[in-house]
């Protein structure tokens, strides 16, 4: 295939063809690292494999990351977070293009700067960044190469915390934290009537000597324990602490920054708050009070309340005793106060359960009312939502990797964490905007991930136009050509 003038770069296939030996020919050294490789025959035709195919990529589906990233100009919004103190005569990487490969790579499942030693070679990856000459065959040095290299990308999160000439590309955390924020709320319907914020302080493990590392028992290993503010499907706030940390630390200076966005964007909305016992202090009650929204917060068990459900519990241990061994549950309510670090009364929800293993009562503080909510529906279909929320921060740390946290400095793992959430922006909006209606509606990011955006893809370079070849066999055709529709006729919120 030529271009109008005849030119053409490519990067294809290569087949190999078998050449017989010639019987006077003498023997040759073997090259082992280019010696065809022979797998059992396939009737009477030999099966060789070797590495000679050309630069080709794995990731067809970033070409839909590409997409939803330049709709809603997430790489660009955080690009305007770094100072750039580089000559620009003498680099041959954007800002906006560094941010790009890193970001697209994390959604892509390549969260070790390391992989980029060889990611920098992929043609696709750098359509997706944006690279104007996506083989790096005009480049000044490593001519064949387009993308940075892990050092290149290892600066960009380190150079707050390094001064030399190599390190200027610092960042500002307010900045970027309020990126997360913005980018994220723009993802809210206006017109919503409720909203609710999920709160989460989970574990990360780390395994080094980490800058503000602690030992934590319930985790059994030195750990960080990021903040987490959830809205529906969206993260909205990622916030990484030292690992001694009480949960409730930071929460009111997340809630503050939240709560004028969200207001800003759903003007009509009720805001309620939800999180399990750790988040259940004086401070967060009374400042939800005192910003008129509501909560839902998971209350631990003492003496006092154990005694206020004792008939309840009887009640429901002699029905598990008729039913045959399941679980039983009862439901009641009271108004409770503490003695010292409570302002007022509260009314508080208690499940009253008997398990086979014994008793398990539940106390859940709100300031919901009992004529909106009953007991058990306030704890099962409201409190118990909050299990959605987890499932986001699992895609988090099991798809994208944001316990990753592996750097020394508290500041560029709390970039890495940003990487994730940024990451996972991408993905999810990939799922909202364009899988409705398919088998991936509901999938998770490394499904998304591992049945669209892993097809096998070739790449060729004319100087008019950079054509892809997706593999003939790849069994998502359909959503992928459904998706790639939807994301062209999709219009996107200015800002």
């Amino acid at each position: 295939m030529r271009s109008e003038n005849g030119r053409e770069l490519a990067v294809e296939p290569v087949v190999n063809k078998a050449v017989p030996k010639s019987a006077s020919a003498p023997a040759a050294k073997t090259d082992c690292a280019t010696e065809p490789l022979l797998f059992q025959d396939l009737a009477r035709r030999q099966v060789l494999a070797d590495f000679s195919g050309g630069y080709l990529s794995s990731d067809g589906g970033t070409l839909l990351l590409r997409q939803i990233d330049r709709g809603l100009g997430v790489s660009r919004s955080i690009a305007a977070c770094f100072c750039d103190a580089r000559d620009p005569r003498r680099i041959d990487h954007q800002l906006e293009e560094l941010v790009a490969q890193r970001l697209h790579a994390e959604a892509l499942g390549y969260e070790d700067l390391n992989d980029h030693d060889t990611l920098r070679r992929d043609p696709l990856l750098a359509v997706s960044v944006g690279k104007a000459d996506p083989l790096g065959l005009d480049r000044w040095q490593d001519r064949g190469t387009a993308l940075a290299a892990p050092s290149t990308l290892n600066r960009l999160e380190l150079s707050n915390h390094r001064r030399s000439r190599y390190h200027k590309l610092s960042h500002d955390p307010r900045k970027l934290e309020a990126t997360l924020l913005k980018v994220a709320t723009r993802c809210l319907r206006r017109d919503r009537k409720q909203i609710v914020l999920d709160l989460d302080a989970m574990g990360h493990l780390v395994h080094g000597l980490q800058e503000g590392r602690h030992f934590s028992a319930y985790y059994d290993g030195y750990c960080y324990q990021p903040l987490y503010v959830v809205c529906g499907s969206v993260v909205l706030w990622a916030q990484l602490r030292v690992g001694d940390t009480d949960p409730k630390e930071d929460v009111l200076r997340a809630l503050a920054t939240i709560l004028p966005v969200i207001r800003r964007r759903c003007p009509r909305a009720r805001i309620l708050v939800r999180g399990d016992s750790g988040f259940c202090r004086e401070e967060l009650m009374a400042f939800c009070e005192a910003e008129a929204i509501d909560y839902v917060l998971g209350l631990p068990k003492n003496a006092v309340l154990n005694r206020k459900i004792e008939a309840h519990l009887a009640m429901a241990a002699a029905r598990q005793c008729l039913c045959g061994g399941v679980n039983v549950r009862e439901y009641t309510e009271f108004d409770y106060q503490t003695q010292k670090s409570w302002s007022r009364s509260r009314r508080v929800v208690a499940k009253a359960e008997v398990t086979a293993q014994g008793n398990n009562p539940r106390y859940v503080v709100t300031s919901v009312s009992s004529e909106e909510r009953a007991a058990q529906s306030l704890y099962e279909d409201l409190y118990c939502e909050r299990g959605n929320m987890e499932n986001v921060l699992k895609q988090q740390t099991l798809d994208l990797r944001a316990d990753r946290l592996s750097t020394h400095h508290l500041g560029s793992n709390q970039l890495r964490l940003w990487w994730a959430a940024f990451a996972y922006l991408l993905m999810e909006r990939l799922r909202a905007l364009t899988l409705q209606g398919t088998e991936l509606a509901e999938a998770t990011v490394g499904t998304i991930r591992t049945r669209l955006l892993k097809v096998a893809a070739a790449v060729r370079v004319s100087v008019r136009r950079v054509y892809v070849q997706l593999s003939s066999a790849f069994p998502m055709q359909a959503v992928f050509r459904r998706c790639a529709q939807r994301l062209a006729g999709l219009k996107y919120e200015a800002g």
